[in-house]
């Protein structure tokens, strides 16, 4: 029974993420605007900037902080429009009144825009490492390591699954896509610079000791703590929109 009852969850899940990926990819106009908006991240960070660096972008362990960075950046774009886009559009009421469970249609939407988003930053990294194979041309074929493609990897899931749970907050309580991309924007800045700012506070020493553990071969360590700190965040914030995600709540707003 418990499996029926499982196997039906992921069922509703996935009507909604097919859901959600047809009307991205398949509306007239969503898909063109989209594609623009995120032109500006493919040349910086798909052309400009790995012809810069050169092999380093490539075989670079901190290279994996850049793909968990990157698979936020298109998240931004599409999420904000998860439950403030329908309420505009007057088709929540309907959502809302179809069979699917509470948790099936939040976590549906959740999970289209981190598939979306993650796809869309691989693309920008196999855009990157076209570009450094060209720039760097007569040193052979540089591919990713497997460790920096695992790591990076799980790091853009993770990131990318924290923005769409803070996006979907948002969007719950969102009169307006325009006023839930607004909020979004700023949580985008704070999640790049809070980090960086926090790690500015630390002690001299310890920040010196940070550097030297990732450059001794501590990046291990420090990728499984940046990944405990992440599921425990993303965990904690689903956890918060499905006790704030209520079909009465909603239909009454």
């Amino acid at each position: 029974m418990q499996i029926i009852r499982l196997n039906k969850e992921f069922a509703d899940i996935w009507a909604v993420i097919w859901k959600e990926w047809r009307e991205l990819l398949f509306s007239r106009g969503n898909l063109r605007s989209i594609l623009l908006s995120l032109l500006p991240s493919v040349l910086i960070f798909g052309v400009f900037l790995p012809a810069q660096v050169g092999h380093v972008w490539v075989d670079s362990p901190v290279s994996m902080v850049l793909w968990g960075w990157l698979s936020m950046l298109p998240v931004t774009a599409i999420i904000a429009d998860a439950f403030a886009g329908e309420r505009e559009r007057h088709t929540l009421e309907t959502l809302l009144a179809s069979p699917l469970s509470e948790r099936a249609i939040l976590f549906g939407k959740v999970a289209a825009a981190v598939g979306y988003a993650w796809l869309l930053a691989l693309i920008m990294l196999l855009v990157a490492l076209i570009t450094v194979n060209i720039v760097v041309a007569g040193s052979g074929i540089l591919l990713y390591p497997v460790g920096v493609v695992v790591g990076g990897g799980i790091l853009g899931l993770l990131t990318a699954t924290l923005s769409a749970s803070i996006g979907v907050l948002v969007s719950l309580r969102a009169a307006t896509v325009k006023q839930a991309a607004q909020q979004l924007v700023f949580a985008s800045i704070a999640l790049t610079w809070l980090p960086l700012f926090g790690l500015s506070l630390l002690p001299m020493q310890l920040q010196e000791s940070l550097i030297l553990s990732a450059k001794t071969g501590g990046t291990t360590r420090i990728f499984i703590f940046a990944c405990v700190v992440l599921v425990g965040l993303d965990f904690g914030l689903l956890m918060l929109a499905i006790s704030r995600f209520k079909r009465s709540r909603l239909i009454l707003d």
